[in-house]
């Protein structure tokens, strides 16, 4: 008997090698991309090639954190990419000057203004799907498909499949363009980079600090209990396609002046990306589980591994195969990982609830 107490005792205090390595699988394959590469390029592993790394993945960063509040409900987005390029092409417009011939007038928005309309836009873009999902009950796959189209289809149509060159803006009337968001420092970190920074922390807040964070988990976790806990779960649905679609316009704004230019062809299959950044980072498919910190650890992966691919020469095409071996690699550990915790969960109830059957028959002798 005492040896069994023991060998219990010895399995609980020890450490669990391979739990934390699924937990912390982002962290790790960021560090073992940082190493490899480091070995296969001497220019690699610089201060100078981290920050501009982390420029790239600011933008996949933004998209990747819109889409964690997403998909925390149990829903997709398959449309940020699209709605990326339209909020670049019209922050693009609004740079280059808005003309309204009827009235003789010309007037250049100052760049904060161009910010805070283009975010609108993807707020709206997120709301109409936020809509057709919580409140029509259309699939979200369904419809964020086909706004995928409409909003790509809009970009287009607003550039005539043109790209805006001239974002450089007019001074003389406070609009000095995005190059300070694309090429500006602070305190020796890109603006880019502080703006994802910025908001991750923000987002981190609301999911572990509020009411809202907590909605958001118990939506994606069982929708049906938690509106009969009083969750407003399709409030919450549709808050959370807004926050997509805003993120998704601030990627467009930091994507647009980094390129110093805004084309209808932006962000093409980077819903892909985003997806995978929040895969890589451990977050559920199917809603509940998932964390900025691991989505951005996610968004780290995919960047430096990305970047790293072309440092060192590789192709394009083998860039995908990697890319792609990376995410079916990162969903089959998601899947052991909480296959896992499953079977533990349930054997815990197994057990509460013999134990609840046999204090039941003591008591009942």
């Amino acid at each position: 008997m005492s040896h069994y107490n023991n060998g219990s005792q010895g399995k609980k205090g020890g450490i669990d090698i391979i739990k934390i390595l699924l937990e912390g699988r982002a962290f790790f394959a960021l560090i073992a991309i940082i190493i490899v590469f480091s070995i296969l390029s001497p220019v690699y592993f610089s201060t100078g090639n981290f920050l501009t790394m982390s420029s790239h993945v600011a933008v996949f960063g933004l998209l990747g954190i819109g889409m964690l509040f997403v998909i925390l409900t149990g829903g997709i987005d398959l449309s940020v990419g699209s709605t990326l390029a339209l909020c670049g092409v019209f922050a693009g417009m609004l740079l280059e000057g808005v003309e309204i011939e009827a009235l003789n007038l010309a007037f250049f928005p100052s760049v904060w203004v161009v910010v805070v309309l283009t975010c609108l836009l993807g707020g709206l873009v997120g709301s109409i799907n936020g809509v057709l999902v919580a409140y029509f009950k259309v699939p979200a796959f369904v419809a964020t498909l086909g706004m995928l189209y409409v909003a790509r289809g809009a970009a287009l149509l607003l550039t005539d499949g043109l790209t805006f060159n001239r974002l450089s803006g007019d001074p003389a009337l406070g609009n000095t363009g995005f190059e300070w968001l694309g090429f500006n420092k602070l305190l020796g970190i890109p603006v880019g980079v502080l703006i994802l920074f910025f908001v991750a922390i923000v987002c981190m807040l609301a999911l572990s600090r509020t009411p809202f964070g907590r909605w958001i988990y118990s939506t994606g976790g069982n929708a049906r209990a938690a509106e009969l806990s009083g969750v407003p779960v399709n409030r919450v649905k549709l808050s959370v396609y807004i926050i997509s679609g805003v993120c998704a316009a601030l990627a467009g704004i930091v994507l647009a002046s980094q390129l110093t230019s805004a084309g209808p062809t932006a962000g093409t299959t980077y819903e892909l990306t985003a997806i995978a950044a929040v895969v890589i980072g451990g977050a559920s498919l199917m809603g509940g589980r998932g964390s900025v910190r691991n989505t951005l650890l996610g968004a780290f992966v995919i960047g430096f591994l990305a970047d790293g691919l072309v440092i060192i020469g590789v192709s394009a095409y083998w860039q995908m195969v990697f890319t792609g071996s990376v995410i079916v690699f990162a969903v089959m550990l998601n899947n052991i990982q909480y296959s896992a915790k499953n079977k533990s969960s349930k054997k815990l109830e197994t057990k509460q609830i013999d134990s609840k059957d046999k204090n039941s028959e003591a008591t009942a002798a």
